[in-house]
């Protein structure tokens, strides 16, 4: 299982619509919006890396109102 965070820029007031219709994408754990450099983040994760960026280009970026994402899969470095 592959996991990662999803930092999401968003035009101007449309955070919170954009982190509510993010919510209800398949491999998508979490969204939040939030205050700082991005404006919604998005955990999420998927079976291969691969499969996580499909979901990432094909559905999340197909989000109206998202002007950038920034994918940061997480590491485990035990």
């Amino acid at each position: 299982m592959v996991q990662a965070y999803i930092l999401i820029q968003t035009e101007v007031g449309s955070a919170s619509r954009v982190a509510e219709q993010i919510r209800d994408i398949a491999g998508v754990t979490q969204a939040d919006d939030v205050t700082g450099p991005y404006d919604v983040i998005v955990q999420g994760q998927a079976e291969s890396v691969d499969q996580l960026g499909q979901m990432v280009v094909a559905k999340v970026q197909a989000v109206p109102g998202i002007t950038r994402t920034l994918t940061c899969p997480v590491v485990h470095l035990s």
